[in-house]
């Protein structure tokens, strides 16, 4: 008896063994039949689920999932650009490179267009005439005046860079702005910077806007001859600039003396703008190395940081060109 029952454990033990091999884990062909069809079902159920909108529960496998999203924008930014002069000035500047431009073909002020397309074509840029419908669903901002271009990304300013030539006599004259985020408001500042001379621009990495299309388009062409840097720290870039023979001025509408009165003829110059309601953070305003205010004539308290960019960049322009 004991001869027949070693043969049984044998005869057991090889049909385990060529089941573990096979895959089966030692389950009989209905049994992993069966696992199969509820795996089936079970990846059916959550390929629906994932495809519900808003919907709940266990994402499909890899294999049943779309394309994973493009991380979002890193650095600058500007690669879409839109209105007329916006696109205009970045085929004439020439100082990236440009993939296509689009052209709303039914615009009724269509002469316009035709001469930047002609234009686009000149310096060897595609231009697709699409309908006003697609543009506009291509368009990121909500008036695109019929015209956008694909570009490079724009590159990125090193500040060391925008402070060449200090030691030897230079004079930068630098915008800083704190935390501005409302993009119409930083188009506008680097509009009216690139038209008073300002030699370069300062954003913080974070929690603030960068070059977004509504910024190409409100500072119409600006970014294409402004420098612009991006920083870790304001605080820091703004030590920086100090041991490096940079004079900081901070507006403020608290602060004690009125930018009118400042002699900023002979120096390097630094301009350093509060966010939009908030003004300038405690440690950059601190870190100044002085803060001043616009006098006011006005029952109203205040500028938005657009208009009170303008008049203190051309204020500063106004001092540097009577010397």
């Amino acid at each position: 008896m004991t001869p027949k029952r070693t043969t049984a454990k044998r005869s057991t033990a090889r049909r385990t063994a060529r089941a573990k091999a096979s895959g089966r884990g030692g389950r009989s062909p209905a049994a992993e039949k069966a696992v199969a069809s509820r795996k089936a079902r079970h990846a059916a159920a959550s390929v629906r689920k994932a495809d519900r909108p808003g919907g709940r529960g266990r994402s499909a496998p890899a294999g049943a999932r779309g394309p994973r999203r493009p991380p979002g924008p890193k650095g600058l930014g500007g690669d879409q650009v839109e209105g007329r002069q916006a696109v205009r000035e970045l085929l004439l500047a020439g100082t990236r490179k440009v993939r296509e431009v689009w052209v709303a073909a039914d615009q009724d002020d269509a002469k316009v267009l035709d001469d930047i397309a002609e234009l686009a074509l000149s310096v060897g840029v595609p231009v697709r005439e699409v309908t006003r419908t697609k543009l506009a669903s291509a368009a990121r901002t909500e008036a695109p005046q019929g015209v956008l271009a694909r570009a490079a990304a724009l590159p990125e300013a090193d500040l060391d860079e925008m402070l060449a030539g200090v030691d030897r006599g230079a004079r930068p004259f630098l915008l800083l702005l704190d935390g501005v985020t409302d993009p119409g408001n930083l188009g506008a500042l680097l509009r009216s910077a690139e038209c008073a001379g300002v030699t370069g621009v300062v954003l913080p990495r974070h929690r603030a806007v960068h070059v977004t299309p509504t910024v190409t388009k409100a500072a119409a062409g600006s970014i294409e001859y402004l420098p612009i840097a991006l920083v870790a720290g304001l605080p820091t870039a703004i030590r920086h600039l100090q041991e490096s023979g940079v004079w900081v001025v901070g507006l403020d509408a608290a602060g004690a003396s009125a930018l009118f009165d400042l002699d900023l003829a002979d120096r390097p110059v630094a301009l350093v703008l509060g966010a939009e309601g908030s003004g300038l953070s405690r440690l950059v305003r601190e870190r100044c190395d002085v803060v001043v205010h616009l006098p006011l004539g006005g029952r109203i308290g205040s500028l938005n940081v657009a208009a009170a960019g303008a008049v203190a960049c051309f204020d500063v322009a106004r001092k540097r060109a009577a010397r």
